[in-house]
Formats: structure tokens, C-alpha cells, sequence
């Protein structure tokens, strides 16, 4: 099973929930791009460059694969949390926004689209629930206004 088809269709399926920060100078020859936002620094693969972004305010589609993804049971505290495990993973609990075939559009500080190639649970928007990443997490960053890539 494969979960996107290209980076351009992916980008602009997803454009709508991306998240708004900050993108610092990517590191020569690195393929991380370190992208604040929601109060925490994430390191992103990125899946646009390289060198497509400049720095500064910037609008990122964070994806994620998920190692776990769990309902949280209806006494579960409901606050949105969000942890970097690692150099590129995360942990953390949100809201759904959306479902689609073995993806869960989820806010858990910013929004993220996490996706699995396995079955995952049967979730519906507006359900909570825990989650965890394996790393890396991508990056595809939009344009300034269009959402179309800077280039």
C-alpha cells in the first residue's frame, strides 16, 4: 500500500491543515528542515527541496507514520499534548479532524496527518486520541499564499 502517489498531490490534498511557524536555515547538505511551531521545534524530512524554503514564517504539511494510534477512553483528561522523542518522532494526543483511508488528520498543538500501513482504528472527527510516531517526520512545505511550493 503506498500512501501518497506524489509530494505534489499529498501537499495540496493536505494543504488545508497545515501547520503555521517559523522554518530556520536548513544546514548544508542536511535533508532536515527544523521548522517551529505549536511551542516545539520539530526536525522534518523534507520532502520539497532541497533548499525550497527560504527562512521565516512558513506553512508545513507535518506527516507522520504512526507506531500507535489508540481511542482515548471517554474519562481520558482531553488536553492536547505534543513531545519530540528523539531527533524526529512524536508522541502526543489531539483531536481528529478528519479520516481517510489509513490517515487521521489529528491537533494535538498543530495539526498533523498521520498515517499507517496497517489497518488502524475506525475513528470519527471530533474523537481524541494517543498517538506515536516513528521517525522521520516529513515536511512539504506551501507557498506563501497559494499553497503551491515555493520554488
Amino acid at each position: 500500500m503506498t500512501l501518497e502517489s506524489s509530494e505534489r498531490e499529498f501537499r495540496e490534498q493536505y494543504a488545508a491543515f497545515a501547520a503555521t511557524g517559523t522554518l530556520y536555515a536548513q544546514v548544508e547538505g542536511s535533508p532536515l528542515l527544523e521548522f517551529s511551531a505549536g511551542g516545539r521545534v520539530l526536525y522534518l524530512f523534507d520532502r520539497c527541496g532541497p533548499y525550497g524554503a527560504p527562512p521565516g514564517p512558513a506553512r508545513v504539511v507535518v506527516h507522520g507514520i504512526v507506531e500507535e494510534l489508540t481511542q482515548l477512553p471517554e474519562d481520558e483528561e482531553r488536553v492536547e499534548t505534543l513531545t519530540v522523542q528523539g531527533v524526529s518522532g512524536i508522541e502526543g494526543r489531539g483531536r481528529v479532524l478528519e479520516v481517510g483511508r489509513s490517515t487521521w488528520v489529528v491537533h494535538a498543538r498543530v495539526p498533523l496527518v498521520l498515517a499507517s500501513f496497517a489497518r488502524g482504528p475506525a475513528l470519527h472527527p471530533g474523537e481524541w486520541v494517543a498517538f506515536r510516531t516513528a521517525p522521520p517526520l516529513h515536511g512539504f512545505v506551501l507557498g506563501k499564499d497559494d499553497g503551491a511550493p515555493y520554488r
